[in-house]
């Protein structure tokens, strides 16, 4: 991505998309008081995060039974159908780590595989994206954490801090292609989950060989443990690396949320926010999801930036739009990229002339024209 001299004005931005985790998976009944538990308790989440100012709403489900994280698809089905009736303009995004555990016996043993975890693509209503990890990499968020970032919660036991420490995220090319072809049959949108940049470097390949073709929303994430941790530079070197036409997110673990969520205002992107990434505000006191929101709402409103209604948000995000063709989807992207050769002379309409370097004159065609996420035509 490139900035202008004037792309960190707020009056030049897009209205800043929040994207409010709730539901918070890592956590048991009584490690946070916002914790829903039954049905209804589930769906009023849902209702409070959007009418404090979240367009987004990043779903899971828990089972009213046990208190845990719900293995069964006609739970997610359930709630789905719930939450869209009581926030119909609400974009749901449906965590691509939940997997689902088949009803039969014999396929208990089975229930991680990648077929099961393609069900996600079967889920009806049908979310309008899901989270989609790209590459295998280390989960062991545990190592960012303080002693004081789990305090009050059953992480503080030793045992089940070190079960985290062993998580990865199984995600190689046997996944992420069959499970994009789904979802994009179903006309689901995938939301690209990546731990580092040059996981985003594997989605610029299949961008260019043809497997994706839509548009690119996806995350900076700062979780460690395997993946981009608390180094800024490393942040901006990973946003440096985006393509003009994504629409990024930064998702945020505990408090060093405080410092990722207004640098996103401040240079142009989005949030995401809530129980499942981050229990405390910078004074270590405990903050809900709905705080949580609403202390986003205000940092925007106060720099000056208007916080997207959830219709703004699916243009911004171009939710139901796809593409037809490699170079479609590049030109969309504005991606710093060159298209192919041949398609570029092609393409010459979509990209005038004054947007390509002159290389065998050394120059541009005028010194306002360049940019450096155009294509050289030489």
């Amino acid at each position: 991505m490139y900035y202008t001299d004037d792309s960190l004005y707020p009056e030049n931005m897009a209205p800043l998309i929040i994207t409010a985790a709730p539901y918070g998976p890592t956590w048991l009944p009584g490690d946070a008081e916002d914790l829903a538990l039954t049905w209804d308790e589930q769906v009023q989440a849902a209702v409070d995060c959007y009418n404090a100012g979240a367009s987004v709403l990043h779903f899971h489900v828990r089972d009213p039974e046990t208190g845990q994280l719900s293995t069964d698809i006609d739970h997610y089905n359930y709630l789905l159908g719930r939450v869209k009736k009581a926030v119909p303009k609400m974009i749901t995004q449906a965590g691509g780590s939940i997997a689902f555990s088949p009803k039969t016996d014999d396929a208990k043993a089975e229930w991680m595989n990648y077929d099961t975890r393609h069900m996600l693509a079967e889920l009806d209503p049908k979310p309008e994206t899901v989270t989609v990890a790209i590459g295998t990499s280390m989960f062991d968020i545990t190592q960012m954490w303080t002693e004081d970032d789990v305090k009050g919660t059953h992480l503080e036991d030793p045992k089940v801090i070190a079960a985290y420490a062993g998580m990865f995220t199984d995600a190689g090319p046997a996944f992420y292609l069959e499970h994009l072809k789904r979802l994009q049959a179903k006309g689901i949108q995938p939301f690209f989950t990546l731990a580092h940049v040059h996981q985003l470097e594997i989605v610029e390949r299949l961008i260019r060989r043809g497997v994706y073709m839509g548009p690119l929303n996806t995350n900076i994430t700062t979780y460690g443990g395997g993946g981009c941790g608390h180094n800024p530079f490393d942040w901006m070197h990973w946003l440096q690396r985006e393509p003009q036409g994504a629409c990024v997110t930064f998702w945020a673990s505990m408090r060093v949320a405080a410092v990722a969520e207004p640098l996103a205002i401040i240079l142009g992107h989005h949030v995401r926010v809530g129980i499942e990434d981050n229990l405390w505000n910078s004074r270590r006191e405990r903050m809900s999801t709905v705080k949580q929101i609403e202390a986003a709402v205000s940092l925007s409103e106060r720099f000056g930036r208007k916080v997207a209604t959830a219709e703004e948000a699916r243009k911004i995000m171009k939710i139901g739009v796809t593409y037809n063709s490699v170079e479609e989807t590049l030109a969309h992207l504005n991606s710093p990229l060159p298209m192919h050769r041949e398609a570029m002379k092609k393409d010459r309409r979509r990209h005038p002339p004054r947007a390509y370097c002159d290389s065998s004159r050394g120059r541009w065609p005028s010194p306002t024209s360049c940019r450096r996420d155009w294509p050289c035509r030489s």
